[in-house]
């Protein structure tokens, strides 16, 4: 009964965010709402991060960490809207246009597209997981492109932000992707999700953690 009704709120939840990523998909905002929207969307990782972080380590136990960061997963939600509204409003940013053809970009973003997916592959082979707390993983994924950054998802998906941006021809964008989005999903990561790793897999993660980069890849040791 319990794991039922615990199933009934993910399900409800998850559409509850997929609702929302639609309307901002299709609503007809001002500039200045959209402005509000995609900086605003990024700063507000910041607390909800931090307050997730002080509930966490309030009874830091792998099973309350699963519901905690379910829960986490979902308030950031609110981020997705803003990369939402970044992408299709961009032509409505004034300012300098990237002197980079749009070709160039459109290859990039193909490229670093493929390996986000593969990042969410190897995340589901090897950690037994899905994103955005679809499914938190039941492994600790520590091979493949795990093998070479502990967060090669990440670092994907901010390549595959940065290329959109070069395809735009938008330096506004390129700037928002490394001045808000970049500190907020690598504050999420270091202040977060690494502490909740650590609770759900204890010395295996601390002993991944001390021989793995953060961010950029190195050839694994051994």
């Amino acid at each position: 009964m319990k794991h039922g009704f615990a199933s009934f709120v993910k399900i409800a939840m998850l559409l509850s965010i997929w609702l929302l990523w639609w309307w901002a998909f299709n609503a007809p905002l001002s500039n200045v709402t959209n402005l509000v929207i995609i900086v605003g969307g990024g700063l507000l990782v910041f607390p909800i991060v931090w307050l997730g972080r002080l509930i966490l380590d309030r009874q830091p136990t792998p099973g309350r960490a699963v519901w905690i960061t379910g829960f986490v997963h979902y308030a950031l939600g609110i981020v997705g809207v803003a990369i939402i509204r970044a992408a299709i409003t961009y032509q409505d940013w004034p300012g300098w246009r990237l002197p980079i053809p749009a070709e160039i970009g459109l290859v990039l973003a193909i490229l670093t597209g493929a390996a986000f997916l593969l990042t969410v592959v190897n995340l589901a082979l090897k950690g037994l997981g899905a994103p955005f707390a679809i499914a938190l993983s039941r492994k600790l994924a520590v091979d493949w492109l795990y093998a070479w950054t502990r967060n090669p998802m990440v670092l994907a998906f901010l390549a595959f932000l940065l290329s959109l941006g070069i395809w735009f021809q938008s330096a506004l964008f390129v700037v928002w992707v490394i001045v808000v989005f970049a500190p907020a999903l690598l504050f999420f990561v270091r202040v977060y999700e690494e502490r909740e790793l650590e609770i759900r897999f204890g010395a295996s993660y601390l002993e991944y953690r001390s021989r793995t980069p953060f961010l950029f890849p190195r050839k694994p040791r051994g």
